[in-house]
């Protein structure tokens, strides 16, 4: 498939470039520095601003699914999904937040007392890009949001797949690694389960 990763130099989007390209897709890296990333076989990189909507589309217009990993307090939810829904890409995927995850019914883990307030801003602006995306009715869209703590590790394939409730492991913590994150959003583009839906991903 031709696939395009906004976002494409960071850490999530960089995992998620290799697993595609493991997988045999063509990639589109799509960064404001594409000269971050190494060139490879099956990848193209541009430079391109996800805040841009005009040019964002353009980009995006012949690519099958489109894949936004960009941090929200740095992006524009309505001008993202106005590229995507105007370049008619078929899908529309966006590596999200566990803030809005639920820890209870009805209460989500940014709103707990506990929760860093200096992570307030960017969980509480990916929960914003959710309820908008919620609200869309032409776009195929799917937000898939990590486990609380989300880094690079190990890719081991083993992880569970839960809607809107934060999962915990057996150790008690609630956590995945982004190259396990990768091989969710991978699937969800071959196999789609999730369209105009949220889902997490953890161990």
């Amino acid at each position: 498939m031709k696939i395009a990763v906004i976002g494409a130099t960071g850490n999530a989007g960089s995992r998620i470039v290799t697993e595609l390209l493991s997988r045999g897709h063509q990639v589109l890296g799509i960064a404001r520095h594409p000269e971050k990333m190494p060139p490879r076989p099956g990848l193209t990189l541009t430079q391109g601003d996800v805040k841009d909507e005009a040019g964002l589309a353009k980009l995006l217009t012949g690519q099958e699914a489109a894949i936004h990993s960009v941090r929200f307090l740095g992006t524009d939810a309505h001008s993202a999904i106005g590229a995507a829904k105007k370049s008619r890409v078929k899908r529309f995927l966006v590596v999200g937040g566990a803030g809005s995850l639920e820890v209870a019914p009805g209460s989500a883990l940014v709103d707990t007392p506990n929760f860093p307030p200096a992570y307030k801003p960017e969980a509480s602006a990916g929960r914003d890009f959710l309820n908008t995306l919620k609200t869309e009715r032409e776009l195929d869209w799917t937000y898939l949001s990590p486990s609380v703590f989300f880094s690079p590790g190990e890719r081991t394939g083993k992880f569970r797949l839960g809607k809107d409730q934060v999962l915990t492991g057996a150790d008690g913590q609630s956590k995945v690694s982004m190259e396990d994150y990768a091989i969710a959003l991978a699937d969800e583009i071959e196999s789609p389960k999730h369209s105009r839906q949220r889902f997490t991903v953890g161990y």
